[in-house]
């Protein structure tokens, strides 16, 4: 049975899972952090799941982009968890997560994550028989996005904590949005991704996993200023 965790976004949310079927699922957006709430909910998922240590036998966990933070609590605990129990762990970035919410669509997949300042991370995956990357992440302005994405032909369908903020772009486009219920991250879309990973073999290294932030954070830049470096 697969755990896995995402944390990358103001949305928390962990799951069970096996092959072809979800077996508990647990998400919540509160104003409490991360840290706070993942180890107690994550147990309490266990325990009314009936799902005890041994019975785990891989953890998967969003590795970004998204909330560096919240990348940060959300890795470190699956890190951790991997390598005490000795069990694979599959890193998933988080918009091909957002993606696996569309599963299935016979659509193109816009997820767009907030990267700040008019811009969004964003890639575009196909979701039709199987499922697969058509564009590469980045971080760009919405309107560059948008206009990429209308390049490849339709449907669109798009999801994401932007998918919000950027309803009327959207739809003006003519870019469908994903329910409310698919658009925020969920640890159930993650666990399918991991799964197929895990199907082919794709495992990684809790000594040696890193978060896929795609861009610096602001800290970063602004010290590499004030210590002269370009």
């Amino acid at each position: 049975m697969l755990l896995a965790i995402d944390t990358s976004s103001l949305v928390l949310s962990c799951a069970l899972a096996e092959k072809d079927r979800l077996i508990a699922e647990w998400t919540v957006q509160r104003k409490l952090t991360h840290s706070e709430q993942l180890i107690p909910h994550m147990d309490e998922m266990l325990k009314e799941a009936g799902v005890g240590r041994r019975d785990i036998t891989a953890v998967a966990v969003s590795i970004g982009p998204g909330s560096f933070t919240g990348l940060r609590i959300g890795l470190a605990t699956a890190k951790m968890l991997a390598y005490i129990w000795k069990v694979p762990l599959v890193g998933v970035d988080t918009l091909e997560v957002l993606a696996w919410n569309m599963a299935g669509s016979q659509a193109f997949i816009l997820p767009l994550l907030d990267a700040q300042r008019g811009n969004v991370y964003a890639a575009l995956y196909g979701a039709f028989d199987d499922m697969w990357q058509e564009e590469k992440e980045e971080a760009a302005p919405v309107d560059r996005v948008i206009e990429a994405a209308l390049s490849h032909g339709g449907p669109i369908i798009a999801v994401g904590e932007c998918a919000d903020k950027y309803r009327d772009k959207l739809l003006s486009a003519g870019i469908k949005l994903a329910p409310a219920q698919n658009r925020l991250a969920r640890a159930g879309s993650l666990a399918m991704a991991a799964l197929k990973k895990l199907e082919e073999g794709k495992t990684d290294s809790p000594l040696t996993i890193l978060p896929n932030y795609i861009r610096r954070s602001e800290a970063e830049v602004l010290w590499e200023k004030q210590h002269g470096k370009s």
